[in-house]
């Protein structure tokens, strides 16, 4: 499995610690990026099998990156999965509205991460 990359943009240290340790255990390789702007230079040296996306996210928030993504034929096919802070009613629908294909609300399960990856991963 260790040809399979995940990216994760999440601007908190510990969580992108957190899901790194979790993946890496998994045997993925793991991309990370702490701001839009770092995930956006990271997508154009390397092309991520599935993308984990905190939402807010300082500069460009998460919601403005996965429109780009989506709107560039280079990685509009990447599966992106949003993990956030934001369980509020309707939250989730906004998310998965402006092109995430999957919602995971923080705190992370880190037994359910890796499943939900699984899941994406088999679909492309």
């Amino acid at each position: 499995m260790s040809d399979i990359n995940v990216m994760v943009v999440e601007d908190n240290e510990k969580n992108r610690k957190l899901m790194r340790v979790v993946l890496k255990s998994k045997g993925y390789n793991v991309i990370e990026a702490a701001t839009g702007e770092e995930a956006i230079s990271a997508l154009k040296k390397q092309k991520p099998d599935i993308i984990l996306m905190d939402i807010q996210l300082p500069g460009i928030d998460g919601i403005t990156l996965v429109k780009q993504i989506r709107a560039d034929t280079n990685t509009n096919d990447i599966p992106i999965i949003a993990v956030t802070a934001y369980a509020m009613k309707g939250d989730e629908q906004k998310i998965l509205s402006c092109g995430c294909n999957d919602y995971i609300s923080k705190p992370i399960d880190t037994h359910e991460l890796p499943n939900i990856i699984e899941q994406y991963l088999r679909k492309t």
